[in-house]
């Protein structure tokens, strides 16, 4: 009986998500579920702060009903993102809504226990403005580039963090107190746009996140699709090209990711201005000492630079060769980019959307909508809040009744339910 009871809660928290404000009414009809039943599931809900009473619905014949939906207010969620050169925390609401976010530079080359430091060091903080807010921890969720064993929260190979079998679910619930969900960026990004995002309606989508490497997130039939051992997605190690001059950092040669990401955007830019190209960029690099980045790209492109244009053409039709590819694989309703490429969306979408027009099979693509992510480069760390909320919409009795809420801790074991 419990079970059945934890599926109907489910299904209440997954349709005021998807259709909010309903009325109980309303609730019983989408459910198949009597009034009686309807009743009692949401008053376990709203016990546990995950619904509250939205309002009146005066529109209909009869007496006005009152209106449910999600609870904005119900307790924050910790999302961390820990990419090669950066780390990334947000604190975000049952609804998705950034409530706070600090993001370092931070080379996470340096060794894993400097890093996991620092990520201490910036959760302390998310737990500090939550306490600040009167407001319970819900969870934490981790998003990381690689190959991620998500059932024992195992980040099990990073080709571009050059980490291997590190037990980061165990590391961060002994540390908060919380419960810890980890999955790979792209993954993570793409649950993200399936709850919060563009791909809020689609059952059927792609999430490509482009950054220092390419990967993928793939929504099919509604669900995340994860493979037969629970890595699947990693479309960036497509291997496309028969050689090139040098080997992608998991060790293979040709990989997609290589003529598609960050750094392959910088090198058609290097090799352009070392055979003497005008471009403003060398302008902006003398006056700023700066080493090249994406920001002094996309100014010098937003500026006319013909050579950075170029550079980024160059770019997105390479992403776009592996889109077309997938395309014709998957026949997805629609593909969202995201990544810190998207800084640079303006000029790389395109390219992709007049690549895919070329190559992809035209019964197919048809049906096809490219979009840039909703969040940005923000993608994946919103997308590690929503491995939170995921799991409290499939199991709502991770959430205990708000009178057994106790007050955040300092320090660590931050987190108690």
């Amino acid at each position: 009986m419990k079970q059945i009871r934890e599926i109907n809660l489910s299904s209440v928290l997954v349709n005021l998500h998807q259709n909010g404000p309903l009325s109980r009414a309303q609730l019983a009809a989408i459910t198949d579920l009597n009034k009686s039943t309807i009743s009692s599931l949401v008053e376990d809900l709203i016990d546990r702060d995950l619904v509250v009473e939205y309002g009146i619905d005066a529109s209909g014949i009869g007496r006005p009903a009152t209106l449910l939906n999600l609870n904005p207010r119900a307790g924050s969620i910790i999302g961390v993102e820990i990419g090669v050169d950066f780390i990334s925390v947000i604190l975000t609401s049952l609804t998705g809504q950034i409530l706070w976010q600090h993001c370092d530079d931070f080379d996470s080359k340096y060794r894993q226990v400097e890093t996991i430091s620092r990520v201490f060091q910036i959760i302390d903080e998310a737990c500090e403005v939550a306490q600040e807010r009167g407001e319970r921890l819900l969870g934490m969720g981790l998003a990381l580039p690689g190959m991620v064993n998500v059932e024992e929260g195992i980040l099990a190979f990073s080709p571009n963090l050059q980490w291997s079998d590190v037990t980061l679910g165990e590391i961060f619930t002994k540390y908060t107190g919380l419960p810890v969900f980890i999955d790979n960026d792209a993954n993570a990004a793409a649950m993200g746009e399936h709850l919060f995002g563009v791909a809020r309606q689609a059952k059927h989508f792609l999430f490509i996140i482009d950054g220092v490497g390419v990967g993928g997130g793939l929504f099919l039939n509604g669900d995340l699709y994860r493979g037969a051992n629970g890595l699947a997605g990693e479309i960036g190690h497509t291997s496309m090209y028969v050689e090139q001059a040098s080997p992608c950092r998991c060790g293979n040669n040709g990989c997609w990711e290589n003529l598609a990401n960050q750094s392959s955007l910088y090198e058609r830019i290097r090799r352009r201005l070392e055979v003497g190209r005008t471009s403003s960029i060398r302008g902006i690099l003398a006056n700023r000492n700066s080493p090249l980045t994406l920001s002094i790209i996309t100014q010098a492109a937003k500026a006319g630079d013909y050579e950075a244009l170029e550079a980024l053409r160059e770019t997105g039709s390479a992403l776009g060769m592996g889109v077309a590819n997938l395309i014709n694989i998957f026949n997805p309703e629609m593909v969202v980019i995201g990544g810190s490429m998207s800084a640079a969306s303006e000029f790389i979408i395109p390219s992709v959307q007049m690549i895919v027009e070329k190559r992809s099979l035209a019964n197919i693509r048809k049906h096809t909508q490219i979009f840039g992510s909703a969040f940005g480069t923000d993608a994946s760390v919103v997308g590690a809040a929503a491995l939170v909320v995921q799991a409290i919409y499939l199991n709502p009795y991770s959430v205990n009744p708000v009178h057994e809420f106790l007050p955040i801790s300092n320090g660590g074991g931050n987190g108690v339910r």
